[in-house]
Protein backbone atom coordinates (compact mmCIF):
# COMPACT_ATOMS: atom_id res chain seq x y z
CA UNK A 1 0.00 0.00 0.00
CA UNK A 2 1.21 3.38 -1.08
CA UNK A 3 1.23 6.16 2.22
CA UNK A 4 2.76 10.06 1.82
CA UNK A 5 5.99 10.11 0.51
CA UNK A 6 9.70 8.73 1.69
CA UNK A 7 11.20 10.64 3.98
CA UNK A 8 13.98 8.12 4.02
CA UNK A 9 15.76 5.97 0.55
CA UNK A 10 14.99 2.76 0.62
CA UNK A 11 16.86 1.22 -2.18
CA UNK A 12 14.04 -0.95 -3.63
CA UNK A 13 13.55 -2.61 -0.48
CA UNK A 14 10.13 -4.20 0.27
CA UNK A 15 8.78 -3.62 3.69
CA UNK A 16 6.23 -5.95 4.47
CA UNK A 17 3.45 -5.85 7.59
CA UNK A 18 3.12 -9.51 8.35
CA UNK A 19 -0.42 -8.36 9.79
CA UNK A 20 -3.74 -7.24 8.81
CA UNK A 21 -4.45 -5.27 12.11
CA UNK A 22 -5.79 -1.89 11.59
CA UNK A 23 -3.60 -0.83 14.66
CA UNK A 24 -0.84 -2.04 13.09
CA UNK A 25 -0.94 -0.37 9.96
CA UNK A 26 -1.20 2.73 11.49
CA UNK A 27 1.36 2.76 13.84
CA UNK A 28 3.84 1.57 11.09
CA UNK A 29 2.80 4.93 8.90
CA UNK A 30 4.32 6.66 11.65
CA UNK A 31 7.64 6.09 10.02
CA UNK A 32 6.28 7.90 6.65
CA UNK A 33 7.58 4.69 4.77
CA UNK A 34 5.93 2.92 1.57
CA UNK A 35 4.62 -1.01 2.86
CA UNK A 36 2.73 -3.53 1.76
CA UNK A 37 0.52 -6.00 3.88
CA UNK A 38 0.88 -9.54 3.38
CA UNK A 39 -1.29 -11.75 6.16
CA UNK A 40 0.59 -14.56 7.57
CA UNK A 41 -2.55 -16.67 8.49
CA UNK A 42 -0.54 -19.06 10.94
CA UNK A 43 -2.13 -21.56 13.45
CA UNK A 44 -1.54 -18.85 16.63
CA UNK A 45 -2.04 -21.87 19.07
CA UNK A 46 1.69 -22.70 20.16
CA UNK A 47 1.78 -25.66 23.22
CA UNK A 48 4.75 -25.77 24.48
CA UNK A 49 7.18 -24.84 27.42
CA UNK A 50 8.40 -21.88 26.68
CA UNK A 51 7.95 -18.48 28.85
CA UNK A 52 5.31 -15.68 28.19
CA UNK A 53 8.41 -13.40 26.79
CA UNK A 54 9.75 -16.77 24.48
CA UNK A 55 6.20 -17.13 23.20
CA UNK A 56 5.40 -13.79 22.08
CA UNK A 57 8.41 -13.19 20.50
CA UNK A 58 8.51 -17.10 18.71
CA UNK A 59 4.51 -16.18 17.50
CA UNK A 60 5.69 -13.03 16.52
CA UNK A 61 8.78 -15.02 14.10
CA UNK A 62 6.36 -17.68 12.69
CA UNK A 63 4.39 -14.67 11.32
CA UNK A 64 6.98 -13.20 9.62
CA UNK A 65 8.66 -16.08 8.45
CA UNK A 66 5.22 -17.25 6.86
CA UNK A 67 5.25 -14.42 5.14
CA UNK A 68 8.75 -14.42 4.45
CA UNK A 69 8.64 -17.49 2.69
CA UNK A 70 6.63 -16.77 0.13
CA UNK A 71 7.91 -13.61 -0.89
CA UNK A 72 11.65 -13.19 -2.48
CA UNK A 73 14.16 -10.24 -3.08
CA UNK A 74 15.35 -7.57 -0.84
CA UNK A 75 12.88 -7.00 1.78
CA UNK A 76 12.04 -6.51 5.45
CA UNK A 77 8.82 -8.13 6.90
CA UNK A 78 7.48 -7.31 10.43
CA UNK A 79 5.66 -10.03 12.23
CA UNK A 80 4.16 -9.26 15.52
CA UNK A 81 2.12 -10.48 18.44
CA UNK A 82 0.03 -9.16 21.70
CA UNK A 83 -0.55 -10.84 24.62
CA UNK A 84 -2.53 -9.57 27.95
CA UNK A 85 -1.07 -11.05 31.37
CA UNK A 86 -2.13 -10.97 34.63
CA UNK A 87 -0.74 -12.93 37.40
CA UNK A 88 0.29 -15.66 34.94
CA UNK A 89 -2.99 -15.70 33.41
CA UNK A 90 -3.19 -14.55 29.43
CA UNK A 91 -5.75 -12.89 28.00
CA UNK A 92 -6.56 -13.60 24.54
CA UNK A 93 -9.21 -12.53 22.16
CA UNK A 94 -12.51 -13.34 23.97
CA UNK A 95 -14.51 -15.84 22.46
CA UNK A 96 -17.50 -14.36 22.96
CA UNK A 97 -19.53 -11.56 25.08
CA UNK A 98 -19.86 -13.55 28.16
CA UNK A 99 -16.52 -14.01 28.10
CA UNK A 100 -15.30 -10.51 27.17
CA UNK A 101 -17.24 -9.49 30.68
CA UNK A 102 -15.50 -12.28 32.41
CA UNK A 103 -12.06 -10.73 31.13
CA UNK A 104 -12.74 -7.12 31.61
CA UNK A 105 -13.86 -7.82 35.53
CA UNK A 106 -10.59 -9.72 36.15
CA UNK A 107 -8.86 -6.94 34.95
CA UNK A 108 -10.32 -4.17 36.53
CA UNK A 109 -9.22 -2.03 39.80
CA UNK A 110 -5.71 -3.86 39.15
CA UNK A 111 -2.84 -3.47 37.11
CA UNK A 112 -1.61 -5.98 34.17
CA UNK A 113 1.04 -6.42 31.93
CA UNK A 114 0.78 -6.20 27.86
CA UNK A 115 3.43 -7.75 25.84
CA UNK A 116 4.29 -7.25 22.82
CA UNK A 117 6.73 -9.44 20.53
CA UNK A 118 8.22 -7.89 17.22
CA UNK A 119 10.08 -10.25 14.47
CA UNK A 120 11.86 -8.75 11.62
CA UNK A 121 13.60 -10.82 8.91
CA UNK A 122 15.73 -8.97 6.84
CA UNK A 123 17.14 -9.54 3.43
CA UNK A 124 19.61 -7.67 1.54
CA UNK A 125 21.55 -9.19 -1.26
CA UNK A 126 23.12 -11.81 0.18
CA UNK A 127 22.91 -10.84 3.66
CA UNK A 128 20.17 -12.00 6.19
CA UNK A 129 19.91 -11.02 9.59
CA UNK A 130 16.71 -11.71 12.27
CA UNK A 131 15.81 -9.50 14.88
CA UNK A 132 13.57 -10.68 17.89
CA UNK A 133 12.56 -8.31 20.56
CA UNK A 134 9.78 -7.91 22.92
CA UNK A 135 8.66 -4.88 25.20
CA UNK A 136 6.26 -4.71 28.03
CA UNK A 137 4.28 -2.05 29.45
CA UNK A 138 1.90 -2.13 32.41
CA UNK A 139 -1.89 -1.26 32.70
CA UNK A 140 -3.54 0.50 36.07
CA UNK A 141 -7.24 -0.11 34.97
CA UNK A 142 -9.85 1.69 37.46
CA UNK A 143 -12.79 -0.17 39.03
CA UNK A 144 -15.71 -0.33 36.50
CA UNK A 145 -19.33 -1.16 37.51
CA UNK A 146 -21.11 -3.63 35.53
CA UNK A 147 -23.08 -0.59 33.59
CA UNK A 148 -19.80 0.80 32.43
CA UNK A 149 -18.71 -2.63 31.38
CA UNK A 150 -21.78 -3.44 29.42
CA UNK A 151 -21.50 0.42 27.97
CA UNK A 152 -18.19 -0.52 26.51
CA UNK A 153 -19.02 -3.88 25.38
CA UNK A 154 -21.73 -2.48 23.61
CA UNK A 155 -19.79 -0.85 21.32
CA UNK A 156 -18.58 -3.75 19.64
CA UNK A 157 -15.18 -2.92 19.71
CA UNK A 158 -13.78 -5.42 22.31
CA UNK A 159 -14.39 -8.50 20.13
CA UNK A 160 -11.08 -8.87 18.19
CA UNK A 161 -8.95 -7.30 21.28
CA UNK A 162 -6.44 -8.99 23.37
CA UNK A 163 -8.28 -9.07 26.85
CA UNK A 164 -11.22 -7.56 25.43
CA UNK A 165 -10.29 -4.01 25.65
CA UNK A 166 -8.78 -0.68 23.42
CA UNK A 167 -6.53 1.47 25.22
CA UNK A 168 -6.85 3.35 21.56
CA UNK A 169 -11.25 3.35 21.92
CA UNK A 170 -13.82 4.60 24.71
CA UNK A 171 -12.11 2.35 27.02
CA UNK A 172 -9.50 4.55 27.59
CA UNK A 173 -11.63 6.72 30.24
CA UNK A 174 -10.94 3.14 32.16
CA UNK A 175 -7.17 3.60 32.05
CA UNK A 176 -6.15 5.32 35.57
CA UNK A 177 -2.37 5.27 34.08
CA UNK A 178 0.13 3.38 32.05
CA UNK A 179 4.00 2.51 32.92
CA UNK A 180 5.75 1.77 29.26
CA UNK A 181 5.08 2.86 25.70
CA UNK A 182 1.71 3.38 24.35
CA UNK A 183 2.64 1.89 20.80
CA UNK A 184 3.68 -1.30 22.76
CA UNK A 185 0.12 -1.35 24.45
CA UNK A 186 -1.66 -0.48 20.89
CA UNK A 187 -0.01 -3.32 19.50
CA UNK A 188 3.36 -2.52 17.63
CA UNK A 189 6.43 -1.06 20.02
CA UNK A 190 6.92 1.39 16.90
CA UNK A 191 10.16 2.95 19.03
CA UNK A 192 11.76 -0.57 18.57
CA UNK A 193 10.89 -1.01 14.74
CA UNK A 194 12.38 2.07 14.06
CA UNK A 195 15.43 1.68 15.90
CA UNK A 196 15.94 -1.54 13.40
CA UNK A 197 14.99 0.07 10.32
CA UNK A 198 16.67 2.98 10.15
CA UNK A 199 20.06 1.25 9.68
CA UNK A 200 18.34 -0.16 6.27
CA UNK A 201 16.10 2.17 5.14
Amino acid sequence: MKIKENIYDTNKMRIILASNSPRRKELLKLLNINFEVIVSGIDENIENDLSIEEKIKHLSYLKAKSVFDRTTGNRIVIGSDTMVIKEDNVFGKPQDRQDAINMIKMLKNDVHQVITGIAILIQKGDEYKEYLDFDTANIFVKDLSDEEILNWLNTGKYVDKAGAYAIQEEFAVFIEKIDGNYSTIVGLPIHKVYDILKSYI
